[in-house]
């Protein structure tokens, strides 16, 4: 009986500092890298089959060893001059520079005539590091998404991009969080700017097909119009006066 008692105590404490543990670690956030590619639309299908046949193993393989948390490549649907993205995700900064610089040299050296054909077709780039921010999305930005995503680019005053975001873990988020779930969003995120352009904020959004999507969309931009999350998007809106829509393909995750 004393042993059982023993054990169950032990249990509880390892509980307990598992949680506690799981707890902090939901409350770090993930660092992402997005390079955004301009490149020739009549030529976009031989890009991918250079990045799924000479990048994507080195990338995969960045992931098994641990050096970053996941990665995506992603088709233009919808929206301006960028027609691919690249993401990189990893838990902090130095991790994700780190990876990044490895894997340009990895690429570079063991794939020196892809690399040139790739940068033939998607000949500039713009990048952004962006970083989530914990509490605000339905999970792990790292998770996998639906197939079809719709991401919304903020340009926002600096000075009150905090009270943004404050508004959006507060008021404008729980609609997102509503609308989560069979026949809606797959997933949803809000992350800030640590490095790059113009845009400030970044909400992203995925569900299993573009139509459900924008019919979610519709849902929730239905609910905006409520008196209490109305005053909020106002409120919002002063803040983070413009924005850039894109819906993407999500080819690799």
């Amino acid at each position: 009986m004393k042993n059982c008692f023993i054990t169950a105590c032990l249990l509880a404490i390892a509980m307990t500092f598992g949680t506690s543990f799981a707890q902090d670690e939901a409350q770090k956030p993930n660092y992402v890298y997005a390079t955004y590619f301009v490149c020739s639309p009549d030529r976009e299908s031989r890009a991918d089959e250079i990045m799924n046949s000479s990048y994507k193993p080195h990338y995969d393989a960045a992931v098994e060893n641990g050096d970053i948390l996941g990665w995506s490549w992603l088709q233009h649907f919808v929206g301006g001059s960028w027609r691919r993205v690249l993401v990189i995700i990893a838990a902090d900064m130095n991790l994700l520079l780190d990876a990044s610089g490895a894997l340009g040299e990895i690429i570079s050296d063991q794939s020196p005539e892809a690399g040139r054909a790739f940068s033939e077709i998607c000949a500039s780039h713009e990048d952004y590091i962006w970083e989530t921010e914990p509490g605000l999305g339905t999970a792990a930005v790292t998770d996998t998404r639906g197939a079809a995503g719709f991401s919304v680019y903020f340009r926002c005053d600096l000075n009150g991009e905090e009270k943004a975001d404050r508004l959006v873990k507060d008021v404008i988020g729980p609609v997102y969080n509503r609308h989560v779930g069979a026949g809606q969003l797959t997933s949803w995120n809000w992350l800030k700017h640590n490095v790059g352009g113009e845009y400030r904020r970044l909400l992203i959004m995925s569900a299993a097909d573009h139509k459900t999507v924008m019919k979610t969309r519709a849902a929730m931009l239905a609910e905006f119009q409520e008196r209490k999350v109305a005053r909020a998007m106002t409120e919002f809106n002063e803040i983070c006066s413009s924005h850039d829509d894109y819906m993407w393909d999500i080819l690799i995750q």
